[in-house]
């Protein structure tokens, strides 16, 4: 019992304490300005929020995700005790568990996320509240309005827990990762060798795209894959130029013909 409660208790705040812990490693890395995206002179003056009023925002929302997660692990509780404490899941298990709960969480969150962008009046009291970060960074990831928080990250992520049937302890590392990723794709550096780069097409880079102006009908595919904007007709490539001055620029492949 003490060890269910303590994996309970880590798959609610490790996330949280992952969160702000990944977003410092960027922080203590955006003076590289030779791999950033945008200009921390652009970050200054083209982001309508300041970073006190992000800061508030992110934890807001993680308070009801906190609050959400105890009463789902509470609630799932009872059915581990039955199943037994002592139960274990063969590797194989874990690993289709973790993919059910990847697509789970990007098929509602593409869906969310788009049709947010489609609805004028969610658009403009709801979601541009994230796109007030024009350039985005680490620790605004979670920067939303209360409801879509709760809409797009609480229930996607309940969703992903609940119908990939992962246990509360599996739940710490699948949050834990995807937290980082989500933090990964906002942190507008184009580091060298950074894994989710080589492994997801859905980065830092494809992310940026959709936060400018020219790409916000485009790229809603959030946080592991971009399958959902292939198949629907929203993938916008993206090839990165040299910036004048260092660094690098996402900007719309070539090959890209939209309407």
């Amino acid at each position: 019992m003490g060890c269910q409660i303590s994996d309970e208790l880590l798959g609610t705040f490790l996330p949280i304490v992952v969160y702000w812990g990944y977003s410092g490693i960027y922080c203590l890395l955006e003076w590289l300005e030779g791999y950033r995206l945008h200009t921390k002179q652009d970050e200054d003056e083209k982001n309508l929020v300041s970073k006190w009023t992000v800061i508030k925002g992110v934890l807001c929302q993680q308070a009801v995700q906190a609050l959400v997660a105890t009463l789902l692990f509470a609630v799932m509780g009872s059915d581990d005790e039955a199943a037994g404490s002592t139960q274990r899941h063969s590797l194989t298990v874990l690993v289709v568990q973790f993919i059910t709960a990847m697509v789970v969480l990007d098929t509602w969150q593409y869906f969310m996320h788009r049709f947010m962008h489609q609805n004028k009046f969610l658009y403009k009291h709801i979601h541009s509240l994230h796109h007030r970060l024009v350039v985005p960074y680490a620790y605004g990831a979670l920067y939303n309005h209360p409801v879509e928080g709760l809409l797009l990250d609480t229930i996607g992520g309940a969703l992903s827990f609940l119908l990939s049937g992962m246990s509360p302890r599996a739940s710490i590392f699948f949050f834990s990762f995807a937290t980082i990723k989500t933090v990964d794709d906002h942190c507008g550096l184009w580091l060298p060798g950074n894994p989710f780069h080589l492994f997801f097409n859905n980065n830092t880079a494809y992310h940026d795209i959709h936060h400018q102006l020219y790409g916000s009908k485009y790229n809603f595919s959030q946080p592991f894959f971009v399958t959902w904007d292939r198949i629907l007709g929203t993938y916008m490539p993206y090839s990165l130029k040299n910036r004048r001055g260092g660094g690098f620029e996402a900007r719309p492949a070539k090959e890209f013909n939209g309407d």
